[in-house]
């Protein structure tokens, strides 16, 4: 345990780090969105595009790790949305807490932390979730959240969202990866070292980002009225720390025991990311969306805080260190 912890602390740590000095006003608020805008438009996109290049072109488009993760992920939004409908939660504040139950946070947290723990042989997994997530996930939802608006339209919606996702970087990114996979086509000495230094600084600024991100959001939910049931938010984080990792867990058994192609680490790997906290994007598109944004950036800080313990204690019962491949990460391309 003493091991994994060396690893998960650090990553832990520069995400408090980051907390705190917003708390503490030493960072004013209106420089986060800078923060963001690096690591989303620039760091986060190279270090996707260097991992995606530098992993196997079979194991970026495999179809059982695919079906397995797209299965869990539609059994986690249905679990959520029946849950949320029967505490009397509108489609809108349903659809946003199941996506917040569902949707980890596998780009500014698991890819890099993964990686660290389990070498190059869990990116391939972690990058799949997260464009599954990106895509099919969060469109699901937000399809769901129109549900309950007399002048919804569920179609536009997911319209919308997909055409706010064609400007995000990172599904880009990845399929730039992917396809300088495929053909084998590297890039010139300085771009490559231009792309692993702007890599090299994702992890750190995306954690300290996150903090960032996560101490804004509380400090301005305190704008807005609190859940009626407290228990609303212990219940989405429950959905996210321990229902998560639980189906997607059953789901791989189920594929293993079938006889379906699913690579007993793989398998792993995508529980781990089950395990992760909560993606910190959603309560700003939820915002977007006229839901209960106050209650579901609380979501996503006590999962960001409980999951240092409960991820950690997962990657332990695993031995997941012990069974991941002897790969190095390899140099840039």
């Amino acid at each position: 345990m003493q091991h994994i912890l060396a690893v998960t602390t650090p990553f832990f740590a520069l995400v408090l780090l980051g907390w705190v000095v917003v708390r503490l006003r030493v960072l004013p608020l209106d420089t986060i969105p800078g923060f963001n805008g690096f690591v989303l438009f620039f760091a986060l996109p190279c270090m996707l595009f260097r991992f995606s290049a530098a992993t196997p072109i079979a194991q970026l488009l495999d179809g059982t790790v695919v079906t397995v993760y797209l299965a869990s992920a539609a059994v986690m939004v249905a679990l959520a949305v029946f849950v949320a409908r029967r505490r009397a939660l509108r489609w809108n504040d349903a659809a946003f807490a199941a996506l917040v139950g569902a949707f980890p946070n596998s780009g500014f947290m698991g890819v890099p932390l993964l990686v660290a723990l389990l070498g190059q042989a869990a990116a391939a997994p972690a990058i799949v979730a997260l464009a599954l997530d990106m895509v099919v996930t969060t469109s699901l939802c937000i399809a769901l959240s129109q549900l309950g608006h007399a002048d919804g339209d569920a179609r536009s919606a997911v319209a919308r969202a997909l055409r706010g996702m064609l400007g995000n970087p990172l599904p880009w990114s990845i399929a730039l990866g992917t396809l300088s996979s495929a053909t084998g086509v590297q890039l010139p000495g300085p771009a490559s070292h231009a792309v692993e230094m702007m890599a090299t600084a994702a992890s750190p600024v995306a954690l300290f980002a996150l903090g960032a991100m996560l101490a804004r959001g509380q400090m301005t939910a305190s704008a807005v009225p609190r859940s009626r049931e407290a228990g609303a938010v212990v219940a989405i984080v429950a959905h996210k720390l321990i229902v998560h990792p639980l189906v997607l867990f059953g789901a791989g058994a189920i594929a293993i025991a079938a006889g379906m192609p699913l690579d007993p680490f793989a398998a792993v790997v995508l529980v781990l990311v089950a395990a992760l906290p909560s993606a910190s994007n959603v309560p700003i598109l939820a915002e977007r969306f006229q839901a209960d944004a106050g209650r579901l950036a609380r979501a996503v800080l006590v999962s960001t805080i409980g999951a240092f313990a409960s991820f950690s204690a997962l990657v332990a019962w695993f031995d997941a260190p012990a069974r991941a491949p002897q790969h190095v990460v390899p140099p840039a391309r």
